[in-house]
């Protein structure tokens, strides 16, 4: 879908003419949308979400989740089970090392001067390609930075940095559309906490460079009134974010290639049809459908004839996309979802959106109901809902959800870490395989976990975003 721009202005123009036509009211009490003359109640024109740089349409539905492959490990921690999923944009390719390096290039410029330790903090491990018995130094100094891999997969970051990265890059595209639609100007020098964030800006707490405010209706602000641009006017895009483990499958298999109306023709193992790992196309018959380790020894094939051309991480956009269009699902590197592991997790969660990781949280307010100040990195502060938030309600009881329906209470405590189990709240599920995988876990099925405070030189991550209203864009709509 392509990226659909709007001119905020000329949409209020519109809406104006509309009220003062009479053609836009409100169905349940006559009164006129738009209109400054009976309160100024403002209705935007609104087609449908835009869609964000990088991002790619993924229309929902109803998939079997779990296991498409033997479960040769024994874990039994991939039970299908039919699901629903809602739709959503999710990354074409795995984030290469140039747009993490954008992001290390901002962090510095922004915060280096007085606060060193944001940089480190989001700095890849490179040291994950050293091998006692292997010479990889090359790669722990060259494969972040060389222009040579500027288009392969970032690795050696973990959970907790590519979350910072999907925060970053939701400030950085919402920045780029108010300046695109002429309500900020670029600020070049911004510093410390005197930069733009979403949730500031919404809140009232960020000020830019403005360009041009939105004309305000209400009357109370008087005939020449502005205002800030407000989530009710559908210009400003939802979080980028990881994606769940639901959603990472439901793209991965993407079984809209063999659907019949709505029947599945063809059970898929692996992102592309048949269950083998080569491409059966006359023009690329026998070449490797992704990047992976064939077999001991093997992670390439021999010189005159690379199968898989990559004996390490390939470039981002490689191999053959899937029926959705995404590239890499299987192989290259494997990558973080948004899940904290458990492995009952398939007959656990809920059948709508499955997910475990819930901990809810509300914005830090005052006495008197204000938000509170900024940060000092200019971010609004957040806070798990107090039991006595929650007492009344009947969809939850407490903020912290992860280990709902775990009976990890305080006398029995089902996941002991580090004695019983290596299962813990910061065990974080990565999906896909890799290039130092076998073929068994390039099924979209296959689940493995890690603390979401490491890394490893064959796992990264890809971003993905909400979907807002239809669960089809207009494109799909008009045929």
């Amino acid at each position: 879908m392509k990226m659909i721009s709007r001119n905020y202005f000329s949409l209020i123009v519109l809406a104006l003419v509309m009220a003062s036509c009479g053609k836009e009211k409100s169905s349940v009490t006559g009164w006129n949308y738009n209109d400054p003359k009976n309160g100024g109640f403002e209705v935007v024109p609104y087609d449908e979400q835009e869609t964000g740089p990088g991002l790619v349409l993924v229309e929902g539905g109803t998939f079997s989740m779990g296991r498409t492959e033997q479960d040769i490990t024994m874990d039994w921690n991939n039970i299908p089970r039919r699901v629903t999923v809602s739709s959503f944009y999710i990354d074409e390719t795995e984030v290469a090392n140039i747009h993490y390096l954008e992001y290390l290039y901002w962090v510095t410029r922004v915060f280096s001067a007085d606060y060193p330790e944001v940089y480190k903090k989001a700095l890849p491990d490179t040291l994950v390609w050293r091998d006692r018995l292997a010479y990889n130094e090359p790669l722990v100094e060259l494969y972040l930075r060389h222009p040579a891999y500027q288009q392969y997969p970032v690795v050696g970051v973990n959970w907790l940095q590519s979350s910072d990265f999907c925060a970053w890059r939701t400030d950085r595209v919402n920045e780029q559309i108010l300046i695109r639609e002429g309500i900020l100007r670029v600020n070049p020098n911004q510093i410390n906490e005197d930069n733009f964030n979403t949730d500031s800006y919404l809140a009232g707490q960020y000020e830019g460079l403005v360009k041009n405010d939105i004309p305000d209706l209400n009357p109370s602000s008087g005939a020449n009134g502005t205002r800030k641009v407000r989530m009710e006017d559908g210009i400003l895009l939802p979080r980028y974010r990881l994606p769940t483990e639901a959603e990472w499958e439901y793209a991965a298999l993407a079984q809209i290639g063999n659907t019949v109306y709505e029947r599945v023709t063809d059970r898929k193992q692996y992102p592309w049809n048949g269950h083998i790992t080569r491409n059966k196309d006359e023009k690329y018959k026998g070449q490797m459908m992704a990047n992976f380790k064939r077999g001991r020894g093997d992670n390439m094939g021999t010189a005159g004839f690379l199968n898989d051309n990559a004996d390490i991480p390939a470039p981002v956009h490689s191999y053959w996309p899937n029926d959705f269009g995404l590239y890499c699902m299987a192989g290259n590197v494997n990558e973080w979802v948004m899940d904290v592991y458990r492995p009952l997790s398939p007959e656990d969660k809920s059948d709508f959106n499955p997910y475990r990781g819930n901990v809810f949280q509300t914005q830090q307010r005052d006495e008197e109901g204000t938000i509170s100040e900024k940060d000092s990195l200019g971010r609004i502060t957040f806070r798990d809902m107090t039991p006595e938030e929650s007492a009344e309600r009947r969809n939850y009881t407490k903020s912290d959800n992860i280990n709902y329906l775990d009976a990890d209470e305080a006398e029995y405590i089902k996941y002991d870490y580090g004695v019983t189990s290596l299962i813990n709240d910061k065990a974080r599920v990565y999906k896909g395989g890799s290039w130092r995988d076998r073929a068994y876990y390039m099924s979209p099925g296959a689940r493995r976990f890690l603390d979401e405070k490491q890394s490893t030189n064959d796992l990264g991550f890809r971003c993905a975003m909400t979907r807002v209203g239809s669960p089809t864009g207009l494109e799909q709509n008009q045929n």
